[in-house]
């Protein structure tokens, strides 16, 4: 199955947005000149522009006759990562780079966006929503506190995101989890300080985290059910200021992943009871904070069906995977999900030898991707919104 013809011929210009944007990143809630760049383009093609939600969020809509309505999501920040790529559309903002492929899922958008204002082969409201701050600050939450689905009513939401290791022109879709929670965790262990030539006297609170470190990793292994999905990861550890002291407080900090609430309160309960029963044993103390801050990104079944038929007009059966493994990382579209039905897909962004991880310094869009990405949402949307009204 094809792309849409009359998006492939704007490719060039595509990758022109596409790479402009990546030149200019900018991080949650800062994304004040991206913002202006996506609602210049909406403008321009005669769609209807707000501006305000979540800071520097913008959403566009497209009437075109009564009918049903569809929202379409992007992401617009880039992450504190600095560039290690030389080519001349690297960022030209220091520590600063669109390191998960942003910059791409806003073209992709525009380009659809740019399709369906030409030709309206629809029939009802299109809201093209572009979301600041998916990048740890939860973005999408805040749209959605401040009304974004009172204020531009939608019946079902769709979100789109670049995965590499897929080749290009291919798509993965599924009902139920598509990405896990992301929660946080820090404990501070509290033990007494002493010098290093003399331990007998302290209650060691680096010996204990180190502990705690180790025994954490029972969750995953020996408390969570083998069918089920858990992980439990210690990223920091920070005790001490200088080489011949033990110092009072050692503190851990670190992310679990889940997909199922009850295995996520299985998690953070037993999180709390390792650290505590630790310290204890070695006679300090362990405070734990734990914060729930995205929850699973979870498809809804009709619409993870719609999205697969979309992507089969665009892909062809053999390059729509439906029975893709979720993934462990976390998404705050979850938080549209919780308040519309809907789906999140992948598109690919190429293999292993055309395209770098997620987040890493090296990592760049696959431009060819861009009219697979845009030619997906507009299948999307004049199959949602027939132009007959029929559906």
């Amino acid at each position: 199955m094809p792309v849409i013809n009359r998006i492939a011929a704007f490719q060039a210009e595509m990758v022109a947005w596409r790479r402009h944007l990546h030149a200019h990143p900018e991080t949650a809630f800062e994304e004040h000149a991206t913002s202006d760049f996506v609602a210049a383009r909406l403008k321009e093609l005669g769609i209807e522009v707000h501006r305000g939600l979540a800071k520097t969020g913008v959403v566009g809509t497209l009437v075109n006759g009564d009918g049903p309505s569809i929202g379409l999501r992007s992401d617009m920040d880039a992450l504190d990562i600095p560039e290690a790529n030389s080519f001349e559309h690297k960022s030209v903002t220091p520590g600063k780079m669109h390191a998960c492929g942003h910059d791409g899922h806003m073209t992709m958008l525009l380009g659809a966006a740019r399709y369906l204002a030409e030709t309206r082969r629809f029939r009802g409201t299109v809201r093209f929503i572009f979301q600041p701050a998916e990048e740890n600050e939860a973005g999408g939450a805040v749209m959605v506190r401040e009304g974004l689905f009172e204020r531009f009513p939608v019946d079902a939401v769709y979100g789109m995101h670049n995965w590499p290791g897929l080749p290009v022109g291919t798509f993965a879709v599924r009902p139920g989890p598509m990405m896990a929670t992301a929660d946080v965790f820090e404990i501070a262990v509290t033990g007494r300080g002493a010098h290093a030539a003399m331990p007998h006297l302290s209650i060691d609170p680096i010996t204990t985290a180190a502990e705690i470190v180790g025994a954490l990793q029972t969750i995953a292994a020996r408390n969570t059910d083998p069918l089920e999905a858990a992980v439990v990861s210690v990223t920091q550890f920070h005790a001490g200021d200088t080489d011949n002291v033990i110092p009072n407080v050692a503190v851990l900090r670190g992310t679990s992943r889940t997909f199922r609430p009850q295995v996520q309160d299985m998690v953070e309960e037993r999180i709390n009871r390792i650290a505590k029963g630790i310290a204890t044993a070695h006679g300090a103390t362990a405070d734990l904070r734990y914060e729930r801050r995205y929850p699973a990104t979870v498809n809804h079944d009709r619409e993870a069906g719609i999205a697969a038929a979309a992507a089969l007009q665009v892909a062809g059966e053999a390059k729509v995977v439906r029975d893709m493994a979720p993934s462990m990382g976390a998404e705050d579209f979850a938080f549209m999900l919780k308040a519309r039905p809907g789906a999140y897909a992948w598109v690919g962004n190429g293999t292993s030898e055309q395209s770098r991880n997620l987040h890493n310094p090296s990592y760049d869009f696959n431009d060819e991707a861009l009219v697979h990405g845009a030619s997906y949402w507009a299948q999307l949307v004049e199959q949602c919104l027939p132009a007959d009204g029929a559906r």
